[in-house]
């Protein structure tokens, strides 16, 4: 049987506070965690596509999240969260997690887990994010996403008109970018990242919506994907026309659009 292909962050040292001593309580030590991730598919080496494959970022966030859910007494408890949470993304088959102490003795005290998806539950909370379609006077404080009210006309015509909605929309995105001084997101590791840094982006939209068949290349239609896919209640409209009827579970509103 051929073996898996593997994602691995070795090494990453974070001090933190952690410990079941009263000695440790109040005091931050070095921890090391090391990962090495089982994939669910095999990596394509024709397919230069980096929502494909687990983004390496995922581990990353995966011990900062873990770390700032709480305070752990034992490194084991802390070794499970980190699993869970990698394990939440379907793109992972099995993770091994590695959390050692450097400061507690002259080696390196810690644990070391296997763990198999769909063997660890974990409750995830998706990040707070805002959509606004258009362009808006102010940007609003914190994770917010952007999308151009309309692509860049006239469009071609012939071939796959679809597709070249889509590219015109993202022709659209780097205008509506330069006007706002934000950067563009085009891939969905490139929009979670900015959701978990709360900075605001502007995405553009064929490379994500392309999959998305049934989503007609329209602003109002892309808006309202995005914000169901990232699971955001609410999209904003910087522009001055009628607002849409939201699927279930959106809201719209409206706010100061640049051109008012």
């Amino acid at each position: 049987m051929n073996q898996p292909d593997r994602i691995h962050l070795r090494d990453h040292v974070i001090d933190a506070e952690i410990g079941a001593f009263q000695s440790e309580r109040g005091h931050r030590q070095r921890l090391r965690f090391t990962l090495t991730v089982d994939l669910r598919d095999p990596v394509d080496a024709g397919d230069d596509h980096v929502d494909r494959i687990l983004s390496y970022d995922v581990l990353v966030q995966a011990v900062d999240a873990a770390l700032a859910d709480q305070r752990y007494n034992l490194v084991e408890t802390l070794a499970e969260r980190i699993a869970a949470e990698v394990l939440a993304d379907p793109r992972a088959a099995r993770i091994e997690v590695c959390v050692e102490k450097l400061d507690r003795s002259p080696g390196a005290l810690g644990i070391t887990i296997s763990r198999d998806a769909g063997r660890v539950a974990v409750a995830r909370s998706p990040l707070p994010v805002r959509i606004v379609l258009g362009q808006p006077a102010a940007l609003p404080r914190g994770a917010t996403i952007v999308l151009p009210d309309a692509p860049v006309r006239p469009l071609p015509q012939g071939g796959d008109a679809r597709r070249i909605a889509l590219l015109a929309f993202d022709q659209a995105a780097w205008i509506l970018a330069a006007a706002l001084g934000i950067e563009v997101a085009e891939t969905r590791t490139e929009l979670d990242a900015a959701i978990r840094d709360e900075r605001p982006v502007v995405w553009a939209p064929a490379r994500l919506a392309v999959e998305a068949s049934a989503t007609a290349p329209e602003a109002p239609a892309l808006a309202f994907w995005l914000a169901l896919r990232l699971s955001a209640d609410r999209v904003d409209f910087a522009t001055p026309a009628p607002l849409p009827v939201p699927p279930d579970g959106l809201a719209v509103g409206r706010i100061p659009g640049a051109a008012e």
